[in-house]
Formats: structure tokens, C-alpha cells, sequence
């Protein structure tokens, strides 16, 4: 793909073969988003519990939702789509679990 930036604004995305390519290039361009995935030790359980944002969170906030996880007690039961954390490093975005820890 082929990105053109004009004053920090894209103008023209070319050579993408569809059109989630095209909001794709546009939005990586402008604001980058990712998925966070990571696990987390859970109190009273020998296996840590898989997490993820529920939704991309902005690229410069990774750091921050990691610090957030890290900080966190998890203690049981948690069940898989649990919200672990709500607004997770204030980015409007909840942290769920990805697995059942009973």
C-alpha cells in the first residue's frame, strides 16, 4: 500500500486490494491502534489468567495498560469475559479475561 500524507492528514491510500486495507493504512497513519494481549497472576491459583483489551487501544498507551495489569490483584473465580478492568490506563477501553480461572 501506498500512503499519501498531506499536513499530517491522509489524502490518498492506493494499491490496497480492499477496503478494511484502506481504513487500515488510514488510521495507522494518523493514530495507531493495537490489541493488548498479556496474562496475569491470579491469587489462590497456580496458572495466571489471559487478558486482552476489549477493543485496539491508542499505540502510546501499551506501556501505561501494561503498567495497569501488572499493578492489579485478580483473585478468583474469574470467568472467561469477565471485565477485569474498566477504562484500563484511561483509555475507554475494558480489560476482559480470556480464559475461565475457578
Amino acid at each position: 500500500m501506498t500512503v499519501t500524507l498531506e499536513d499530517g492528514a491522509v489524502v490518498k491510500v492506493e494499491n490496497n486490494t480492499c477496503k478494511r486495507g484502506d481504513a487500515y493504512a488510514r488510521q495507522e497513519c494518523v493514530a495507531p491502534m493495537r490489541m493488548v494481549t498479556a496474562v496475569a497472576p491470579v491469587m489462590g491459583s497456580d496458572m495466571p489468567v489471559s487478558v486482552k483489551t476489549a477493543e485496539p487501544i491508542p499505540k502510546e498507551k501499551i506501556f501505561a495498560c501494561m503498567d495497569a495489569i501488572r499493578a492489579a490483584h485478580f483473585t478468583m473465580p474469574i470467568l472467561m469475559g469477565d471485565v477485569l478492568i474498566r477504562n484500563v490506563a484511561d483509555t475507554g477501553v475494558d480489560l476482559v479475561a480470556t480464559k475461565s480461572i475457578v
